[in-house]
């Protein structure tokens, strides 16, 4: 279903109701985590209730950065944060910033700028209620620090796009599928401001980097995870990228457990989201976005094979042994189920271990193996887990 078709069939006007065989494909607020500010908002909520319980997940350093929980950049909405955001920008007048409107996908009416005066005079230009009303329900903008030292690979900037996969946010159990990919850009990236409107640079979206001149039709400047990891454990050690990717794995249980209080955990419900990564020159990987609907149109022909699969393997995941859909099903598929999605994070089982972790030490038992996994249920180091 659309994200339109299902504002309608959970809307109070419509009076519709599912009945247990019928399962739908997005969560009624989904919109929590796949609207920029609203994805935003509420990992600074997140954060600041963290803090309140001393938990140590809200630690941080001498700066006052969060030391596990700084993986979005310093981000603000426009135009209610404007003087916060003018602040911040006065603090480092040579950073560049992304803007981004919340709503759009696909790279629509992204623009970088590096002086307030860019600011005004698109706000000017704009004559739109766009920026200048977004109390009223119009659309708003976010503001980012643009990570403007990314690892680039033969010269060029890309991003990661993960999918993952919930299928139920209370407790929160979700996957992540296997087979990512990174998107290149088509031109060799640089910092300098005389490029900020080349977009072919910046932004690696497929829907603008199409239209490029060195857009290549047979690979369309996708290159699998499992090759951006096998490039990397080759030039950077194994022990380093197998920290960055448990790096990446904490980032997407850490936005869903931010989401997971406000989320509309409706049991028709599952939800496949893509993921926006990018990673800096120092192997830092950031949150930059995430999709309620992924593109599933394919620009080659491994694109096709790839999301034929995450289909299947969707699917397989909440309609177990292809039998007809029943929402009161127990959210644990068997293993031969899962296809090329891994299990990221289960809140049940987690508890449970806690429980006999807690139960273990208390009698002064061994812990042994359990003693190997984290609170989140999955593999984990010291980096990126505490």
């Amino acid at each position: 279903m659309s994200i339109q078709t299902i504002r309608n069939v959970f809307s109070v006007d419509t009076g519709y109701r599912l009945s247990d065989d019928q399962m739908v494909n997005h969560f009624p607020n989904h919109y929590e985590l796949t609207r920029k500010d609203l994805m935003i908002k509420n990992i600074k909520r997140y954060r600041k209730e963290l803090e309140k319980e001393s938990s140590p997940l809200a630690e941080k350093d001498d700066n006052g950065k969060y030391i596990y929980l700084d993986f979005v950049p310093v981000t603000f909405m426009l135009p209610a944060d404007y003087n916060l955001f003018v602040e911040e920008f006065r603090k480092n007048p040579s950073s560049t910033w992304i803007m981004k409107p919340c709503g759009k996908a696909q790279g629509k009416g992204i623009f970088l700028i590096n002086k307030l005066s860019q600011i005004k005079k698109w706000s000017r230009d704009s004559r739109t209620s766009t920026f200048m009303a977004a109390s009223s329900g119009k659309e708003a903008y976010v503001i980012s620090l643009y990570i403007d030292n990314p690892l680039l690979i033969g010269g060029k900037k890309f991003d990661l796009r993960l999918y993952v996969l919930v299928t139920t946010y209370r407790p929160l159990k979700c996957y992540m599928y296997k087979l990512g990919f990174c998107r290149f850009c088509t031109v060799k990236y640089t910092p300098s401001t005389s490029e900020l409107d080349n977009m072919f640079v910046h932004l690696t979206n497929v829907a603008i980097q199409k239209h490029g001149d060195d857009y290549n039709h047979v690979h369309g400047g996708k290159w699998t995870v499992s090759n951006l990891r096998l490039y990397l454990e080759s030039t950077r050690g194994k022990e380093v990228t197998g920290r960055l990717f448990d790096q990446i794995h904490w980032i997407v249980v850490q936005s869903l457990k931010a989401v997971a209080p406000v989320m509309n955990n409706d049991k028709h419900c599952f939800e496949c989201y893509g993921y926006d990564i990018i990673i800096d020159d120092k192997l830092k990987p950031w949150l930059i976005e995430v999709n309620a609907s992924p593109s599933l149109t394919s620009s080659t022909a491994n694109d096709r094979i790839l999301k034929y699969n995450l289909i299947n393997d969707t699917l397989n995941i909440v309609t177990p042994n292809g039998e007809i859909p029943d929402c009161r099903w127990n959210r644990s598929p068997p293993r031969e189920a899962l296809g090329n999605y891994q299990v990221l994070y289960d809140e049940e089982q987690a508890q449970s271990e806690n429980a006999e972790r807690d139960l273990r030490s208390r009698s002064g038992q061994s812990l042994g193996s359990k003693g190997t996994k984290g609170s989140a249920g999955v593999r984990v180091s010291a980096a990126t887990w505490k």
